[in-house]
């Protein structure tokens, strides 16, 4: 196997080049510890005393860190949310994390383009309202590095496509989506503008889905390549389609570790939260 469990002291790690606005990401807490199974993992609290589940656990890939996050349909839900309804998107884990109930979050991790204002600029479904339709221009940047690709679910079933391809093939409008790009993994290919480790380096997220439907969020703790990222997802995680979700601002939330990353200004937000924590 190319990784392994990662057992570091608490360290603060900073994305490698500043955002064009904000400050880089800060991670205040490398969480999780345990075997790469499917099971999540046990971690101890802030206080030490009590131990709590976590869907994350950190890894090593190829002498890179890595915070890899399980969602399972039996366990979690996903959701999008930009911000309260009819007010200005959050802009941070740390708006949101403020606003939920951290008991009822697994965890959360940004997703998606957006403007600067956090609005997004691709496809975007929050609670089965389409906020923006689908993004199929030209452009430069990330995004436009075609193909990009949409992450979607509907009724506990996720998925990620290429843009084309779900353009093509989804008729039902799901209970959330966001448009991000490029994809990292199609098919089983790497995506053919990726290399095998490139030199553009970043603090980097990304989401793919495995044959058993389980949702596999993965976000570096330090500066990765594309490729390195793409390879992970393709051959440790066995997992066909991988959409990258952003870089540099990338973040995440998990409660049962007290990591909360901050940071430059964000735009959508995934949601992945306990099944045995929703309300009726």
């Amino acid at each position: 196997m190319k990784y392994a469990i990662l057992a570091l002291p608490l360290m603060l790690l900073a994305a490698c080049e500043p955002a064009p606005e904000g400050e880089p990401v800060t991670r205040t807490r490398i969480d999780g510890q345990g075997s790469p199974s499917d099971a999540p993992t046990p971690s101890d609290t802030a206080s030490g005393t009590t131990r709590v589940e976590s869907a994350c656990r950190s890894i090593i890939f190829e002498d890179s860190p890595l915070t890899h996050c399980l969602a399972t349909p039996a366990r979690h839900t996903i959701s999008m949310d930009l911000g309260p309804s009819g007010e200005a998107p959050y802009r941070s884990l740390t708006a949101f994390s403020q606003a939920q109930s951290p008991a009822s979050i697994a965890f959360a991790m940004n997703g998606g383009m957006y403007d600067d204002e956090g609005k997004p600029i691709g496809y975007y479904v929050e609670n089965g309202d389409r906020l923006q339709t689908l993004n199929t221009a030209d452009g430069e940047g990330n995004f436009h590095m075609t193909p990009n690709g949409v992450f979607f679910g509907a009724n506990g079933k996720w998925e990620v496509r290429a843009t084309e391809d779900f353009l093509a093939n989804v008729r039902e409008r799901p209970d959330f989506g966001t448009q991000s790009g490029p994809m990292l993994v199609i098919e089983g290919k790497l995506h053919p503008e990726i290399t095998q480790d490139g030199e553009s380096r970043y603090i980097r997220n990304a989401v793919g889905v495995d044959d058993k439907g389980r949702a596999h969020f993965v976000i570096s703790n330090g500066p990765v390549s594309f490729g390195k990222l793409a390879r992970f997802y393709r051959d440790e995680l066995n997992v066909k389609n991988a959409l990258y979700l952003d870089g540099n601002v990338s973040a995440l939330w998990n409660p049962a570790t007290g990591r909360l990353d901050t940071g430059a200004p964000i735009g959508p937000i995934i949601v992945v939260g306990k099944k045995d924590q929703q309300s009726d």
